[in-house]
């Protein structure tokens, strides 16, 4: 993935939604060492693949709210600044990246 425009990087730029994140952070965490707990228990291979979908799922929707917080503040500033053409093209190569899967 390419490094964000010039200037246009804001630290904390999601701050609004920073504690959701965090909060969904914390319980893919736990669903991560949990699946790793089964795999140590030699659980039957179809529930730990059950358990890797949905920690999969879960950073999905973590990624889906940074790129809606990204569309909402930092591509629409730079369409304000006349800058749009680049803030798409980021965006359109995070799109394909997270549609490759």
């Amino acid at each position: 993935m390419s490094t964000a425009p010039a200037g246009t990087h804001r630290r904390g730029s999601y701050q609004a939604t920073k504690p959701e994140l965090l909060q969904r952070f914390r319980k893919v965490e736990g669903q991560v060492a949990g699946i790793a707990r089964m795999v140590e228990e030699e659980r039957y291979c179809p529930e730990v693949l059950i358990q890797i979908r949905s920690a999969t799922a879960a950073l999905d929707q973590i990624g889906y709210l940074l790129l809606r917080e990204h569309l909402a503040h930092c591509v629409a500033d730079g369409v304000r600044r006349g800058e749009g053409d680049r803030y798409l093209d980021e965006v359109m190569e995070v799109v394909r990246g997270f549609s490759r899967r």
